[in-house]
């Protein structure tokens, strides 16, 4: 089995966020870049294929020379093959096509995402992928097995969760469940020193439109003060609630 874990290239959460040009572009001076946390718990859960099926597991990311440190982090945890496609990902739709082309030419038969990044949190591109290519798509899936060319997957629903079954080849949008944090792994030095002989392909991105461009970002609006209010002052409370934050 074939499998390829789409890496996104995201800013830490605890990185302080600022934009320049006009909040128009962000700024990554002094920014910790990770794996995307939902694309981890993919590459986890195909680590387990891989041990326990043996699997070839590859890993991809759409994105300049910078996000090469964050490819070498997956082989380091276990990933056999890097593909890096040399182009900005700033659109759901030109990433997507990218990433089609790269599950077309590989012939995968699972292709593991996170349902989201934790940058743009557009949600999209792992039902793209699964469109272009003509895939089974499984999305905020939270369980995962294979048994020979047939796969069985958990996904969260409202209220409660649901399982489907499905032929490869199948496009899985993961979240934690997937695995646990728990399970996440950290890179040993063993791995890391492997990391650096394993190869890392650079190829250059096919013709694609670009739908969406952002045109400024803005920050939330910060905390206003705190108003105390007397338990025993509870028409106050309404008062408050009614007439100034228009809660009720």
């Amino acid at each position: 089995m074939k499998i390829l874990v789409c890496i996104s290239h995201v800013p830490d959460t605890t990185s302080k966020i600022n934009f320049t040009d006009g909040d128009t572009k962000f700024d990554t001076n002094g920014v910790q870049f990770v794996i995307n946390p939902n694309d981890e718990f993919g590459l986890t859960r195909a680590m387990w294929f891989k041990e326990k099926q043996g699997a070839s597991v590859d890993v991809v990311n759409v994105g300049g020379p910078e996000t090469e440190p964050t490819l070498r982090k997956a082989l380091a945890i276990g990933a056999d093959n890097a593909i890096r496609v040399n182009a900005e990902a700033t659109d759901g739709f030109f990433v997507a096509k990218q990433l089609a082309k790269i599950v077309q030419d590989g012939g995968y038969d699972l292709v593991i995402g996170g349902r989201e990044s934790i940058d743009y949190n557009g949600g999209m591109v792992p039902g793209m992928v699964a469109a272009l290519t003509g895939a089974n798509f499984v999305n905020t899936c939270i369980g995962l097995e294979i048994d020979g060319d047939t796969a069985t997957a958990v996904r969260e629903i409202d209220g409660g969760k649901e399982t489907s079954t499905a032929k490869l080849p199948l496009v899985v949008g993961g979240q934690k469940g997937l695995v646990e944090e728990s399970d996440l792994r950290i890179p040993n030095m063993r791995g890391i020193m492997m990391a650096r002989k394993k190869p890392l392909t650079v190829v250059e991105p096919i013709d694609a439109d670009h739908e969406t461009k952002a045109v400024q970002f803005e920050k939330p609006a910060p905390k206003g003060e705190v108003k105390l209010v007397s338990p025993d002052n509870v028409q106050e409370l309404i008062d408050l609630l009614h007439n100034e934050a228009k809660a009720i």
